[in-house]
C-alpha cells in the first residue's frame, strides 16, 4: 500500500526567516493540497522554541483546504487542561469536517521544556503520568460524550459539554479524531536517564498501544532497524491488550533538503537546525539522523527504505529558506515514485 505524505508547514519558521511570513505559511497549505500531498502539520512550544499557536493555525487552514488531513507534530498535550483541549479540538474537528489528527507528546527532557512546565505550575518529573491521564480524558470525552475520572491529576464526575437544552453534546464528528502518540528515544539524554533506554522504549510502546491510534517518531534516519525494533514492541503491547496492530498508523517526521548541490544542502540543513533548536538538546542529534540531504533519488531511496520498515505516513519538514520550492520539487520529483 502506498504510504501517505504530509508537509510540516513549520509554524516556527516565520519567526526565524524574514522571507517566510505567516501569510506564506497559510498560502503554502493550499499549494500542498493542490500538488498531491495527503496532510499538513504544525508544531508546538510555549516559549522554549517560540512559534505561532498551532490550533488557531489549523482552524484557519481548515477553511482554506478541503481534502488534506490536518495535524499536530506534535502538541504538548500534557501542558494543557484536557477539558479545554477536548473542547478546542472538537471545535477544530468539526470546522475541518473530520479531517484532524492529534499528534500528542509530553515534551523533550530538556531545560527549555522544564521551564515551560514550571511556568505552568506543573511537575516535570511526573509528566508521563500527567500525559496519560490527559489522553484518557480526551478519549473518554470524544468517544462517550462524557468523562468520570479519579486520578492523580484530574478528578471529574460525569463531565460533558451538554446541559440538556442543547441539540446534542459537543463532541468531534465520529469516529473520533485519531491520536498519534510520540516516542523519540534518540532525543533522550542517555547520560542523564536513570532508567535504561530499553525500559523507556518499552514503557512508550505500552503507552502508544493503550492510548494511541498511531505512533509518531523522528530522528533515526540512519537506523531503520531501530524503527522496526520499536514497531515490534508496539505490536506486542497492542496484542497484550487485545488491540489489532493493523489499526495503528506508523508515522515518521523527517527533516530533509532536496538539492543537486549536496554540500550546499548540508550547509543549509546545519544552519537551519542550529537556528531552529538554538539551546535545545536536539542540536546534539547527529545531523544524519534527521533525514536525507541530496538529490531526489537520494530522497526516494530513503523513503522506500523506511516504507519497507513499516512507515505508512511520512511528514516532511524542509530545512530550507525556500519552503515553496522544496514542496514543489518534492511533488514533481519524489511523489511520482510512490504511485
Amino acid at each position: 500500500m502506498r504510504p501517505r505524505f504530509g508537509i510540516n508547514l513549520n509554524n516556527r519558521f516565520p519567526l526565524l526567516a524574514p522571507g517566510y511570513t505567516l501569510n506564506d505559511l497559510l498560502h503554502l497549505s493550499g499549494v500542498v493540497e493542490s500538488t498531491g500531498f495527503d496532510s499538513v502539520w504544525v508544531g508546538d512550544s510555549l516559549f522554549s522554541k517560540p512559534r505561532y499557536e498551532p490550533l488557531l493555525l489549523l482552524a484557519a487552514i481548515s477553511q482554506r483546504t478541503e481534502r488534506l488531513l490536518l495535524g499536530t507534530a506534535c502538541l504538548v498535550t500534557a501542558t494543557r487542561n484536557p477539558l479545554y483541549l477536548a473542547l478546542q479540538w472538537a471545535t477544530l474537528h468539526r470546522m475541518a469536517g473530520g479531517r484532524t489528527i492529534l499528534g500528542a507528546c509530553m515534551g523533550n527532557p530538556e531545560e527549555g521544556v522544564r521551564r515551560e512546565y514550571a511556568a505552568l505550575g506543573l511537575d516535570f518529573e511526573r509528566r508521563g503520568a500527567l500525559f496519560e491521564e490527559g489522553l484518557a480524558v480526551l478519549r473518554s470525552l470524544w468517544s462517550e460524550g462524557c468523562v468520570t475520572a479519579r486520578g492523580q491529576f484530574f478528578n471529574y464526575s460525569d463531565i460533558s459539554f451538554f446541559t440538556g437544552v442543547e441539540v446534542d453534546t459537543l463532541v468531534p464528528l465520529q469516529p473520533r479524531p485519531p491520536i498519534w502518540v510520540v516516542s523519540n528515544p534518540r532525543l533522550l539524554p542517555r547520560a542523564k536517564e536513570t532508567t535504561s533506554i530499553d525500559t523507556v522504549v518499552g514503557r512508550a510502546a505500552r503507552r502508544i498501544a493503550r492510548y494511541g491510534d498511531g505512533w509518531l517518531t523522528c530522528c533515526r534516519a540512519g537506523h531503520p532497524e531501530e524503527f522496526q525494533e520499536q514497531r515490534a514492541q508496539i505490536r506486542a503491547a497492542a496484542e497484550e491488550i487485545g488491540r489489532a496492530f493493523g489499526e495503528y498508523t506508523l508515522a515518521y517526521q523527517v527533516t530533509l533538503n532536496i538539492s543537486a548541490d549536496r554540500m550546499a544542502a548540508q550547509r543549509g540543513v546545519s544552519a537551519y537546525l542550529n537556528q531552529y533548536y538554538h539551546t535545545s538538546t536536539a542540536r546534539d542529534v547527529d545531523p544524519a539522523e534527521w533525514g536525507p540531504v541530496g538529490n531526489p533519488d537520494d530522497a526516494i531511496r530513503w523513503f522506500k527504505t523506511f516504507a519497507d520498515a513499516g512507515v505508512n505516513h511520512f511528514i516532511c519538514r524542509f530545512a530550507s529558506l525556500d519552503q515553496f520550492g522544496q514542496v514543489e520539487r518534492f511533488a514533481k520529483e519524489v511523489l511520482p515514485a510512490f504511485p
